[in-house]
């Protein structure tokens, strides 16, 4: 599994511990996309639909993001059609956020969630897929939905 990895300034400090923690994983790849390094005037909003573009793209398979309080990163990601994107503080909605809602992208706030926490979760969610059943026909509603909004 590959997971892009990104945050704004006020989620450095959790991005680069969450990094650490992910490289130490042997079966997942690993990118920190480092959005802030080449455009240092950016905010989260520029951060989050670069990220929500490459898996979009299919660079990636999920992404995490950083930002205060993860809901600013989740609602520009979710600007992308076919891009489902989370806020998550704790482990259940982590793996619901997979398993329910078929989302690639888990949102964190650095400032509502500690370090530990923050691992646990990322694993919870690393470990969740989607599961179908009786949120597929959701899913699909919510993807038809998009085409008709989108035109695509």
């Amino acid at each position: 599994m590959k997971i892009a990895l990104d945050s704004d300034l006020n989620g450095v400090l959790l991005k680069k511990n969450i990094l650490s923690f992910l490289e130490n994983k042997t079966d997942i790849e690993v990118c920190d996309l480092k959005y802030l390094s080449e455009f240092p005037e950016q905010d989260y909003p520029d951060i989050a639909v670069n990220m929500a573009m490459k898996i979009k793209e299919k660079y990636y398979d999920r992404g995490i993001l950083i930002c205060g309080t993860g809901l600013g990163m989740a609602i520009c990601a979710n600007k992308i059609p076919g891009i489902y994107a989370g806020a998550c503080h704790d482990v259940y909605s982590a793996e619901r956020l997979v398993k329910s809602n078929n989302a690639q992208i888990l949102t964190f706030g650095a400032f509502v969630i500690g370090i530990e926490s923050a691992k646990k979760i990322v694993e919870a969610w690393l470990l969740s897929n989607f599961e179908g059943g009786k949120s597929l026909p959701k899913v699909t509603r919510l993807k038809e939905i998009e085409k008709e909004i989108y035109k695509n």
